[in-house]
């Protein structure tokens, strides 16, 4: 397994993403499309969600395939982000035809960034008018680290982040995208090394190392002492170009979860919203036994995209905590 070309989500090809952020509310969106609908599930591990439109990816649900997926700071507010993409969407011509009707189905998961020192005090919900630009900016190349639903981020220990990487093997790509959010670190308790540092492929976030005196403790929060231990969440989406039904993405996304924890500790707690989408261009035919590999894969990636993400944060006036760089500086 090697990395594609762009060490990006958009190495599967007919990907898209787009990234829209306000430095002043320090928050925003991400969107990925693609030119036709994808095959898409979701698996959430974390006690604390914040959806829409999840239900449908249940592999027993009628909808047959997704035109957008949506990751959005703001919490519950955010989730007005996939109303933004969904009337772009819609203004396009695309969605899913009931007759002479046309609705596209855009799933989204949101994570709590408003604590983060931004300006929250808006009189109109900022966030379906991000949700339009991040659609609009949809490229195959985009911006990681202080971007998109990364942008208001933070970790227990230092600054969040958007991070994507990619593999591929045997002509399949998989790749990731995440907005990392945690209650947990992503870093080991000497605060210099990634708990991801392991699975680094050239020095793609850092090149920092293994951690010589390697600890499973958990050091006090300085996310907790800044704002709430309730900020939390870390959302993901895995996609490939392997041929999968509904079901088959729903494994692939409940094997990504891994990627969270060998990434980040703790996981999957009860103040996370901890959620991973997975979605399938259909364009590659692969063996059913390859579905296994597939998840594999797609768990290192989600682990590697969670540590550039924190690597590629970028200091801001405000921030309530600082980047992993600050403090290695």
């Amino acid at each position: 397994m090697l990395p594609g070309p762009r060490n990006l989500i958009t190495d599967v090809p007919g990907l898209r993403v787009g990234n829209a952020h306000d430095s002043m509310l320090r928050s925003g969106v991400t969107v990925v499309t693609a030119d036709a609908p994808m095959v898409a599930s979701v698996a959430v591990h974390g006690g604390a969600p914040g959806t829409r439109e999840t239900d449908l990816l249940a592999p027993d649900k009628s909808a047959p395939g997704v035109d957008a997926l949506v990751l959005s700071g703001g919490s519950a507010f955010g989730l007005a982000a996939a109303q933004g993409v969904m009337d772009e969407l819609h203004s396009r011509g695309r969605g899913f035809e009931v007759l002479s009707a046309r609705i596209p189905i855009v799933p989204a998961a949101i994570l709590f960034d408003l604590l983060n020192g931004g300006n929250k005090a808006w009189s109109d919900n900022p966030y379906p008018a991000l949700g339009r630009a991040a659609l609009a900016a949809a490229e195959t190349d985009f911006a990681i680290g202080t971007a998109g639903a990364g942008a208001g981020a933070q970790t227990a220990q230092h600054k969040g982040g958007l991070g994507s990487a990619s593999f591929v093997l045997d002509g399949v790509t998989v790749g990731a995208l995440v907005a990392v959010n945690p209650m947990g670190s992503v870093t080991t308790p000497s605060g210099g090394y990634f708990h991801a540092a392991p699975l680094e492929i050239a020095g793609e976030f850092g090149g920092l190392g293994v951690d010589p005196e390697p600890s499973w403790r958990i050091l006090p929060s300085r996310k907790v002492q800044a704002m709430a231990a309730q900020g939390n969440t870390t959302i993901a989406i895995v996609a490939t170009d392997a041929q999968l039904d509904k079901a088959q993405c729903h494994r692939l996304a409940v094997a990504a979860h891994d990627g969270i924890a060998r990434a980040i500790l703790p996981a999957h707690t009860p103040m996370d919203g901890d959620l991973v989408f997975a979605a399938s261009t259909g364009a590659q035919e692969v063996d059913p036994v390859a579905l296994a590999m597939l998840g594999h894969a797609a768990s290192l990636c989600l682990s590697r995209a969670i540590a550039r993400a924190i690597w590629e944060a970028k200091p801001e006036p405000g921030d309530t905590l600082p980047t992993l760089r600050e403090t290695l500086s």
